[in-house]
């Protein structure tokens, strides 16, 4: 095997990996993402506190390991889903297909997104995940609207899902409030005036 192919993981070190994130999980949705620690995450798995600091690295490195799998399905469909969430529509409809599969993404997981905000603060921003829904959606700003700051849209639109608003807009009127507040805040972006 030549030093660039990647050796299959080991079928341990999967089951090990499911056990930590599902542990992590779980404790962040009864306890909240304050009680986390690499200890507790590690007994609730099953697994020494070095098996789950080899994996993830740390704390932070888990959340973002957390959020990650959430977003895989969604990162998935953009790239070769169907339209409009996927290629194939134009960027007008792509966009709030997009915001739309991430309101329902971010309610769905409210717990692991707090969890995830709260041990990333500090780097939020060079978040693997928050960087490439930072790119979909500038991308997609540029092609519909060339003239726009796409770059400053799409921090604001991403600003949309912190967890506290998330949770604070949902709890009066429901997913539908932040989806449809989200598509009529696109629709003004790409009708305002160059």
């Amino acid at each position: 095997m030549s030093e660039t192919q990647e050796r299959p993981e080991r079928a341990d070190a999967v089951r090990n990996r499911r056990a930590i994130l599902e542990a992590a999980e779980a404790l962040v949705a009864e306890h909240g993402s304050d009680y986390v620690s690499l200890d507790k995450v590690a007994a609730a798995a099953g697994v020494g506190k070095g098996t789950v600091f080899r994996r993830f690295g740390s704390r932070t490195g888990l959340m973002r390991a957390l959020l990650e799998e959430r977003a895989t399905v969604l990162s998935e469909a953009i790239v070769s889903g169907p339209p409009p969430l996927g290629p194939g529509a134009p960027p007008g409809e792509r966009l709030p297909a997009f915001l739309d599969a991430l309101t329902d993404l971010a309610t769905r997981n409210i717990a692991v997104l707090t969890a995830h905000e709260r041990a990333c603060a500090p780097a939020k921003l060079s978040d693997p995940t928050y960087l490439r829904w930072h790119r979909h959606i500038t991308s997609l700003l540029h092609e519909a609207r060339p003239d726009t700051d796409a770059d400053f849209y799409a921090h604001t639109l991403l600003s949309m899902f912190d967890a506290d608003l998330v949770r604070t807009l949902t709890a009066n009127g429901g997913p539908a409030r932040l989806s449809s507040s989200l598509r009529a805040l696109v629709g003004a972006i790409l009708r305002a005036p160059a």
